[in-house]
């Protein structure tokens, strides 16, 4: 168990080398080959993005890794659970594992958006006024908190081993980074990744500032769960989508502590332009791709 736990703890730390690789070449992409116009300069958001993300990374170090890799480690110990009892080949262990914590995330994302309490947590990320690389970690450090007990049931079901928990936990990140990248792919790539996996595309949809299209498009690696759960949708040319919260579009909403303290207090009506206007959009069908446009 012992040799075991060191070389999780060094594949660990290899992994957490390759994501910051991944993160500092989408930044250096998104900047040569820009998806949206930017609202806001990079130097006004980047300062704060790296404080609430620093408070998140703090918050899961201390909690959801110990507890969920913790209870991964004792199955692995004693044997136990529905991947060990099955006599399954390596290499579909860990392709269910994979499929069943990404699905799982699906859920998560989806009741995040769903239940007020949680929203007012979430929406610490939604505010953000532009969506690039650096937005993808940006999750107040309380969401981080209340996932634990999550994290643990999402391991504890299927129990899954730390290897396949930190494998997924690396394709989880660099899917992140790329889905909330502003890097611009061709049209012709993005649609054939975006029948796999999650695009720069698909994801800006997800961060609109009209609720119905915030309220989709809810899957972290693989599209399929959007498709099978019919929360796809791939009607909106990017040069139509405003990223944010219309309630919240201000400059003064995106300080560190209005951040920290946004799931506190008073909300604002969450879809309507500080004019009062409702936010909406006369849409297509949802799901056809001709509208994933430049």
């Amino acid at each position: 168990m012992i040799k075991l736990y060191l070389h999780i703890s060094n594949l660990s730390h290899s992994f957490a080398t390759w994501v910051a690789a991944v993160f500092v070449l989408l930044l250096i992409l998104e900047t040569l080959l820009p998806l949206r116009r930017r609202k806001r300069s990079r130097r006004q958001r980047l300062p704060v993005n790296l404080a609430v993300t620093a408070l998140g990374l703090v918050a899961g170090t201390l909690t959801v890794r110990p507890a969920a890799l913790g209870l991964a480690f004792w199955t692995q110990g004693h044997s136990f659970g529905l991947l060990h009892l099955l006599p399954l080949p390596f290499w579909v262990e860990v392709a269910v594992g994979i499929l069943w914590l990404d699905l799982t995330f699906y859920y998560w994302h989806r009741l995040n958006h769903l239940r007020p309490l949680l929203w007012r947590f979430h929406n610490v990320h939604h505010v953000d006024p532009d969506l690039d690389v650096t937005t993808s970690f940006r999750f107040h450090f309380g969401e981080v908190l209340y996932s634990t007990p999550f994290r643990v049931l999402q391991v504890g079901l299927l129990w899954v081993s730390p290897g396949i928990y930190l494998l997924y936990e690396f394709i989880f990140n660099c899917a992140t980074m790329f889905h909330h990248s502003n890097v611009r792919l061709p049209l012709t790539l993005e649609r054939l990744l975006n029948k796999v996996i999650v695009t720069p595309r698909m994801h800006g949809i997800h961060h609109s500032a009209l609720g119905p299209e915030t309220n989709s498009n809810y899957s972290v690696v693989l599209s399929l769960w959007d498709r099978l759960n019919r929360s796809l949708r791939l009607n909106v040319p990017q040069a139509e989508v405003v990223i944010g919260v219309p309630g919240y579009l201000l400059p003064a909403e995106n300080r560190f502590f209005r951040l920290v303290a946004l799931p506190v207090v008073r909300q604002r009506s969450y879809w309507r332009w500080p004019s009062g206007k409702a936010a909406t959009r006369k849409i297509g069908k949802v799901n056809d791709t001709r509208f994933m446009v430049e």
